[in-house]
């Protein structure tokens, strides 16, 4: 493999959305750099001179090149970013799938933070916490104004201290105080069961250190419980991403041995490398490869691959290494689009820089960047369709977004006509009871896209979308 892969030392893939990102943890030396500009140079210092001197209070000089920092790379991109010893942490505990906290799977709505599952075994779920509860106050700070990182941060903290959250319950239509002390939180990334005879289903919701391990354990329960599988029905549907390893090994898992998975290509040297289905390329730690234990059947098993808007980066390379093969069936909407390599460089002990360096391509080399993977067949969420689908966020509508590093983009003229509509059906939707606007749960037998992917393993007819249609690439605003 050479010394490229012995340089890398964690490479994670996942989406702004999500809070992952696609990072590779190495150090790089440089050879040469090209001359600074002294001029520029020149004007931050005069600059930071007068703020020190000037500036109506005090400030710390620490502070101000960090914020210096932080300022800079923000500006490159969505995904690029200074890490602080704080957020250095937090980013780490993201790749793990552990943290420190109530346990609670969370969104907003009307300003507040909505539960959306408490998880099992969690403080949250000991202290009674239910789906759709609002969280009104962490401790004596009010969740109105807090965007939904600021609330996340309020709830995690140093194991076995307490918070205390004020609930309101709707459908109780009460307010209460629970106490909750916090503890490590393990979140589990891979779900799957048989969903009826000869058919299997796996759900992936990230990518994470345990994920492929977990996945070879839940493939071996559902061979074990239906050893002659007809289909299997693999889930990328929310999943922001996670671990590029991670995402090597589950396409490994249905590929022939070798063949390339993803690749990449970008200024330094080291960022052009392609990444094949192979356990050199995503066993980091070395030991015994969990894949080995699979059925030779998985590898040619009929397969449905399940994704959405919500389907981002380490997801997407798994989704289109496998339509390039033609090794499963894309199914749902287009993909978020996140298709560019992010580097995390260590400044310190405790700081880091996390930086774009390169684009993922498709074995066929196709960008996934601000375009997504567009499924081979268009599926709505339910049988009434997909309604709010144009709400939702994708690469191509971040600010300061990369293109697609293949051809122009051009702007979509319908879109914000689709956006209109949709906007004016969610307010009519916002005055429905709460009960009749919750989606269903993946999974479920009220999972409308996971029964077509069953019907389309069964040869039987499926209910394609009559509204989605591939979302081109918009043109850029400088």
């Amino acid at each position: 493999m050479g010394q490229k892969l012995k340089i890398a030392g964690w490479v994670t893939a996942g989406a702004l959305a999500g809070a992952l990102t696609t990072v590779s943890l190495q150090t790089v030396a440089r050879s040469s750099m090209a001359p600074l500009p002294l001029e520029e140079l020149q004007q931050l210092a005069a600059v930071f001179g007068m703020v020190k001197t000037d500036y109506v209070e005090p400030v710390d000089e620490k502070k101000l090149i960090s914020d210096a920092i932080s300022g800079m790379v923000a500006g490159l991109d969505p995904h690029s970013q200074y890490f602080d010893k704080k957020s250095f942490k937090e980013f780490r505990e993201g790749t793990t799938g552990r943290f420190v906290g109530v346990g609670i799977e969370i969104t907003q709505e009307d300003g507040l933070v909505k539960i959306v599952s408490p998880i099992e075994g969690s403080p949250a779920f000991r202290a009674g916490l239910k789906p759709n509860d609002l969280i009104t106050k962490i401790d004596d700070t009010a969740v109105k104004g807090l965007s939904l990182n600021e609330a996340v941060k309020k709830m995690r903290g140093e194991p076995n201290t307490k918070v205390d959250l004020t609930i309101f319950r709707k459908d109780e239509s009460r307010s209460f105080p629970v106490s909750i002390v916090r503890e490590e939180i393990r979140t589990h990334s891979v779900r799957g069961k048989v969903v009826e005879p000869g058919y299997g289903w796996i759900r992936l919701t990230q990518f994470q250190d345990r994920t492929v391990d977990d996945f070879a354990t839940k493939i071996m329960e559902i061979y074990k419980q239906e050893p002659n599988l007809k289909g299997l029905v693999l889930d990328l549907r929310n999943d922001p991403g996670g671990l590029l390893d991670a995402a090597v090994a589950i396409s490994s898992a249905f590929l022939p041995e070798n063949v390339t998975v993803v690749s990449t290509n970008g200024q330094l040297a080291d960022s052009k490398f392609t990444y094949k289905a192979a356990p050199e390329y995503y066993l980091r730690r070395g030991g015994s490869d969990p894949l080995a234990q699979l059925p030779a059947a998985l590898k040619s098993v009929p397969l449905v691959v399940l994704v959405n808007e919500g389907s981002a980066s380490a997801s997407e390379i798994v989704a289109g290494a496998l339509q390039d093969y033609k090794r499963g069936i894309i199914m749902g909407s287009q993909t978020f689009g996140k298709g560019s390599v992010q580097t995390v460089r260590p400044l310190g002990p405790d700081t880091g820089l996390k930086i774009t360096t390169a684009r993922y391509y498709t074995p066929t080399g196709r960008s996934i960047q601000a375009k997504g993977i567009v499924p081979d067949v268009m599926v709505d969420e339910t049988a009434e369709g997909s309604p709010f689908a144009a709400l939702r966020m994708r690469e191509a509508d971040l600010d300061k977004h990369l293109n697609s590093g293949q051809g122009e983009e051009k702007k979509d003229e319908a879109r914000e006509k689709a956006r209109e509509e949709a906007r004016k059906l969610l307010e009519e939707e916002a005055k429905k009871p709460v009960t009749e606007r919750k989606p269903p749960e993946f999974g479920t037998d009220k999972d409308f896209q996971l029964a077509q992917a069953i019907n389309k393993l069964k040869g039987q007819p499926v209910l394609i979308s009559k509204t989605l249609v591939e979302r081109k690439e918009e043109k850029k605003e400088n």
